[in-house]
């Protein structure tokens, strides 16, 4: 079995994957009363009633700056959780020294690129839930995930594609339940090594990929080292994290 390849992509959504916009949707069948002066009339909420909630939501953090120049592509609202699902990577020493190697020769192409602070490969699209979806959300992927157990091989899979596939009907099954947006078509399943801003697809392909290819190549142990075991599901959802076990 060989390395597994390296791949080029860009994105124009949080970390690596798109974000879905979030748009309330339009009222209908609204009745007489909604036409009334007295909807317009509100009374002021006390503030006993209103610190009981504080904290329960996230709160606005739009600057780029905390984000390396990363761009929400969905504006903030109140109650709006950025949640994303996917396969965790426990990175070892010897994949860390791996990446030690190949991110200074990729800077060389493109000085920008950052390294990644965390590892792993998505099983769905970043997706927005409102708070009172959360939990419900996460017990029904449980629900989907129970008899899931698997090994994959990155940087790009090469093995176990079907089994991913599996992985990801489920999720999009899910998704499909909360009228969310469901995976890519046609997905290539990857482990990120490093970003950047923008798209800088033209200077990573061809030479640069070759050449990092080698490395992974040549570097010692390397088909045992991309080999990923999966034994979780995870899914994060504004700054919360729940774990789904794979049996």
């Amino acid at each position: 079995m060989s390395a597994a390849p390296l791949v080029g992509y860009s994105s124009s959504g949080s970390e690596e994957e798109a974000e879905a916009a979030a748009r309330p949707r339009p009222r209908t069948g609204g009745s007489s009363r909604d036409h009334s002066p007295l909807t317009s009339q509100r009374l002021p909420v006390p503030d006993s009633v209103l610190r009981m909630f504080l904290g329960t939501e996230e709160e606005p953090e739009d600057d780029s700056e905390k984000h390396g120049g990363r761009l929400r592509t969905f504006p903030h609202e109140r109650g709006n959780w950025a949640t994303h699902v996917y396969v965790p990577y426990e990175a070892r020493e010897e994949f860390l020294e791996l990446l030690d190697m190949l991110l200074p020769h990729a800077q060389t192409y493109v000085p920008r690129l950052v390294r990644m602070e965390a590892f792993h490969l998505s099983l769905s699209q970043s997706v927005v839930l409102r708070h009172h979806w959360i939990l419900p959300f996460v017990q029904t992927l449980k629900d989907r995930m129970a008899s899931f157990q698997r090994t994959f091989v990155g940087l790009e899979v090469t093995s176990g594609h079907a089994q991913f596939l599996d992985l990801v009907s489920e999720v999009d099954r899910v998704m499909e339940e909360f009228d969310l947006t469901t995976f890519y078509q046609d997905p290539s399943f990857h482990i990120s090594l490093a970003w950047c801003v923008g798209d800088a697809r033209l200077q990573l392909e061809a030479q640069c990929l070759q050449e990092l290819q080698e490395l992974v190549d040549e570097f010692e142990d390397s088909e045992l080292l991309l080999r990923v075991l999966a034994q979780q599901v995870r899914c994060k959802s504004g700054n919360k994290f729940f774990s789904v076990p794979l049996k």
